[in-house]
């Protein structure tokens, strides 16, 4: 049985050298005004644009397409592919406002692109973004069935922007709750779904299927947060699970008080046997987003977010650390 993301099609240490290797290549930048502010590796890229930045970001929903597909419904994906994107400017503290989405598909369905559509502007409300654009393509032979994907423009007063090197050893790491598993992990959680029951088994007040189509959370409130409270580092909680926020500095983290697990990554823990090591790799594990905020501003926020919690705190030894053992 595949217990591991890994052994499900997704190595995650692979990805990173690969990207490593293509980052390596892009060495070009734009001569004159407009030039990208920083390197790669954080989650969105920015542009000068005189006290602002411009952000951009993309992402896909991935193969939780694939769990649409075999359910039926695609009318919550679009909101995925509006958050896998949005977040990764929330992050920096940078409000998204325009959008444009890529669809590829092996054959075009007016009522399918309909359901995305709903979702994609569902997502939009949400997020308080424009659509203002998009591609879709129909490439039988290269695309079996459907993926979606988008990139989001977002800006933010330089000077507002938060990039995680503000964040200090005894800085509190608080903890804001996913709506479920998201739209990353699910490589794996498709081969444990298929070997134990399918996606029409009942599962809570539903079905499996239904449980793992919950739409991504989208973290618009944090753009509120730092606004009334000194906020040194975020992040949210993707492919790599804990690990992202090796992102945010060079510092380390440990999580001690980890937010409660939801009930569906219980189930597949236990029924695809993955170790909890495997489980925090690769999956949100019911925390969907965090803030590192001086400790003075633990209680406030938590009294102030619905959910919020301490869960750890930023260390001066490097690495992840879960109840002290290390996430690698």
């Amino acid at each position: 049985m595949t217990s591991s993301y890994r052994e499900a099609g997704v190595d995650i240490r692979l990805e990173a050298d690969g990207v490593a290797a293509l980052v390596r290549e892009l060495t070009h930048r734009r001569a004159g005004p407009y030039a990208p502010v920083g390197g790669t590796g954080h989650f969105a890229g920015l542009i000068e644009f005189g006290e602002h930045v411009l952000a951009l970001a993309t992402d896909g929903v991935g193969t939780k397409m694939m769990v649409a597909d075999a359910v039926g419904d695609w009318s919550t994906v679009g909101i995925d592919c509006i958050a896998m994107n949005v977040n990764d400017l929330y992050v920096m503290n940078i409000e998204p406002v325009a959008f444009v989405d890529y669809i590829a598909t092996e054959r075009v369905d007016p009522a399918q692109m309909a359901e995305l559509g709903r979702g994609l502007n569902e997502g939009a409300r949400l997020a308080n973004l424009s659509i203002v654009g998009g591609e879709t393509a129909t490439l039988a032979g290269l695309v079996n069935g459907l993926d979606l994907a988008g990139t989001v423009l977002g800006v933010q007063r330089r000077d507002r922007v938060i990039t995680g090197e503000a964040c200090r050893p005894g800085d509190v790491v608080i903890g804001l709750p996913s709506s479920g598993v998201h739209s990353n992990g699910l490589s794996l959680a498709r081969r444990i779904a298929e070997a134990h029951g399918g996606y029409g088994q009942p599962f809570g007040t539903s079905t499996l299927g239904r449980e793992l189509l919950t739409p991504t959370r989208i973290y618009s409130e944090v753009l509120g947060i730092a606004e009334r409270h000194e906020v040194h580092g975020m992040c949210h909680i993707t492919g790599g699970g804990l690990l992202n926020l090796a992102r945010l500095t060079d510092l380390g983290f440990s999580i001690d008080s980890p937010l409660p697990v939801p009930p569906v990554f219980a189930w597949l823990q236990e029924q695809g046997g993955v170790p909890e090591d495997e489980m925090y790799r690769t999956f949100n594990m019911g925390m969907g987003f965090v803030l590192v905020v001086p400790a003075n501003e633990a209680g406030p926020m938590t009294r102030e977010v619905p959910g919020a919690q301490v869960v750890g705190r930023c260390t001066a030894e490097p690495g992840i650390r879960l109840r002290g053992v290390p996430v690698e």
